[in-house]
This record gives C-alpha cells, structure tokens and sequence, in this order.
C-alpha cells in the first residue's frame, strides 16, 4: 500500500532531476547542486540505488592525496527514446538514453508510401535499427512531421505528397506496432524546442519552417502555443503582399520552385535558385518577390505576438541568408521595434529530430520522478532490473 509522497519522496526526487540533468556526476557535486546535506544525499541514492534509479558509473581520477570518489549515472534498464523528424525528402531516427545521451541516429531518403501502414512498419524499422544497441524498454516515441498537428495525433494540412497521413492514421499505426506511447508534432515545433532547449534565456520567438510547406510555431515565456483548432498555425494561407500569392506559394520550396518556373528560370530543384547562374532580371523578380513575402510574415507575428526573436530553418535558408539585411532594413522603416531575425543552421534529418528527442525526454523524466515519488522500498526486491513507469 502506497501513501502521499513525504518530504523524504521529495528529496529523491531532487536528487534524481539532478542526475537526470547532469550525470556521470560524485554525490560531492550532488551536495553542491541540490542543496541538500551530505546525510540526505546518501540515503536518497540508496535507496534510488535499490529503487533500480541509479548506479555507480566509474571512479574519478585524483591527483594528489585524496580518495577517489564514485561516480552515479542512470542504469541502462531505465530505457531510451526516439524522436522522429519524418520529412517528404529526408527522415531521421535519433535515438537516446533518458539522460538524453546519443545512442545513434540514422538519416535516410524518405519512400513515397502509399499506405499508412507501409510508412508505420518502415518508421518503426528504422526506429529499431537505431535503438539496436540500445538498453532498456523504449519508453517514448515523438515523430515530426511536415504539417500541424492537434492533440499530438492528428494531422492537419500536411506536405501534397504525403495526404495519405491526414487525421489519425498515422499515429494509430505506428502506436499498433511498439510497446511505447506515441505522440505527434509538427516539424516546426520540433524545431523551435530544439532551440528553446539549448537557450533558456529564449521567452517570446516565432519561428517560421521554410520547407516542402511553409509552418510555423510560436512560445510565450519559453513554453511552446499549441492551439484547439487546425487553423491555429496555418499562417501560409495569408497574403504574402505579392499580386495574389499567398505565403505558402512564396515561402516553402513547392510554391517558389512554381513561382520562378513561371518568371522563366529553369530550375531542376529549387536550390539550383542559390547554387547555380541564371539571368538577372527573372532571378531578382524572384528574390524581390520572396523578400516581401518574408516582409509579410514577420510583420504579422510582431503585431500581433510581439516576439523577441524570429527564427527561419529549412531547405529555403540559405536563400533567407540573402535576402536578410534588405528584410532588416524594411522591418526597421516600418515597424516602431522589430524583432531580431535569424536564420539558423539546420541539419536536415537530425535537428528536428533532436527537439522530437527533447519532448520524448520532458515526457519520460517526469514519469519517472513520479515513480519516484510514488516508489517505497518496502516489499520491493533490492534490485531492479527495469524500473517500472
């Protein structure tokens, strides 16, 4: 029989969100970070220790006289994760410990499915050839997807080519097939936690994913907004200030690759806009066109979301670099403060999928500081082979 945490539970808790953070690390520097007395810290990681929480991880080296102190880390029978960035183009599997510690990742070329279940059995593959090595039951599975997502489950608005994945298919399928909860995002909030997780300083930002389609995500005070509706984030649907374009047609690679064919650039793929030679006046057209349409968005989010900093990632970046100082320059006639733009480097296949990794770990850690908290030694055995939560 359990009861309510005590003060005791607690100070294991404390104790485990500090190796969660920082392991291998000494009870020493355990001491310093928690703030709790040597006395505390011992009991708590034994009984963490007999819990199935928490084991020796190696001895530090010492120069000089002293003793040698004992490293603590996670178990390996804690599990791991998996985030997934499933793009038209490129997926990427990252898998890690719940210490948030590479396992592998793998980026391959993504297959034109035409079942849901084709795509489902494929994720899951890749998802076990990633986590081959790995120790531990998988405790999370968050898949990123081009698209806006409701309720971590449903798609809506997604890439042409991948509509198959529409509603709740997606998630269903894959949730059939592994012994882990499943939860999907979009891709630009994977992107946007990436970098709120590596900045904490980060408070209000937008950031704008310019890929197959235009999408968009938004924090306040360093929480990422998710709306109730689907049209919560469908900001391609605006007018992009160009004739009767809307932001979609201008900012993702569909829509321009469209639009510059059209002024007559003959273009195989759209990076041949950046990478190769083509006649001025058509290629300008296109940039001037592009510009305004970057003009638009951010106007838009700083009027009505008032953000520190606008973010721009995706396949159009390079381009976004070009055409930043005259986007600064106009922002700055225009509007009374703008925002701080950036576009940031983006690995594709690997950097979506590491903020899908961060949301699997915010998840799994706090179900496990909740059987910490609800853990008693009593009854149990003194090891443990996979903690259970």
């Amino acid at each position: 029989m359990t009861s309510n945490p005590t003060p005791r539970d607690y100070n294991k808790a404390s104790v485990l969100d500090v190796v969660l953070s920082h392991a291998p690390l000494t009870r020493n520097q355990l001491i310093e970070l928690t703030g709790l007395s040597k006395a505390t810290v011992s009991r708590a990681v034994e009984e963490l220790r007999a819990d199935g929480f928490v084991v020796d991880g190696g001895m530090d080296e010492v120069t000089g006289r002293g003793r040698r102190s004992t490293y603590l880390d996670l178990p390996g029978t804690t599990g791991h994760v998996a985030g997934i960035s499933f793009g038209v183009q490129t997926t990427g599997v990252l898998v890690t410990d719940l210490r948030g510690r590479e396992v592998r990742h793998l980026a391959v070329p993504t297959p034109e499915h035409q079942e849901v279940e084709d795509a489902a059995r494929w994720l899951v593959d890749l998802i076990a050839q990633a986590a081959e090595s790995a120790q531990g039951p998988l405790r999370q599975i968050v898949a990123a997807v081009p698209g806006r997502v409701r309720g971590g489950t449903e798609i809506f608005g997604p890439a042409e080519s991948m509509k198959i994945f529409e509603g709740s298919h997606l998630h269903r399928a894959i949730e059939e097939r592994v012994d882990a909860p499943v939860l999907l995002d979009s891709d630009a909030n994977a992107a946007l936690l990436g970098i709120l997780t590596n900045d904490a300083s980060i408070t209000n930002a937008v950031l704008f994913s310019v890929s197959t389609i235009l999408n968009f995500a938004s924090c306040t005070d360093h929480e990422l907004a998710r709306g109730s509706t689907p049209t919560f984030g469908d900001i391609g649907v605006l007018s992009s200030g160009v004739g009767d374009q809307i932001l979609d047609e201008l900012l993702s690679t569909r829509g321009l690759l469209r639009f510059a064919r059209q002024r007559g650039l003959e273009l195989g793929r759209v990076e041949d806009l950046w990478l190769e030679s083509h006649p001025e006046a058509p290629r300008a057209e296109v940039l001037e066109a592009f510009t305004t349409a970057i003009v638009t968005a951010v106007s838009v989010v700083a009027v009505t979301l008032d953000p520190e900093s606008v973010y721009f990632v995706g396949r159009l970046r390079p381009l976004v670099d070009e055409v930043l100082p005259e986007v600064r320059g106009r922002l700055d006639r225009s509007l009374p403060s703008a925002p701080e733009i950036r576009a940031v480097e983006h690995l594709i296949g690997l950097s979506t999928a590491q903020g899908a990794v961060y949301a699997c770990l915010t998840m799994a850690q706090e179900r496990l500081r909740d059987a910490v908290l609800g853990a008693r030694r009593q009854n149990q055995p003194a090891e443990q082979s996979a903690p259970a939560f």
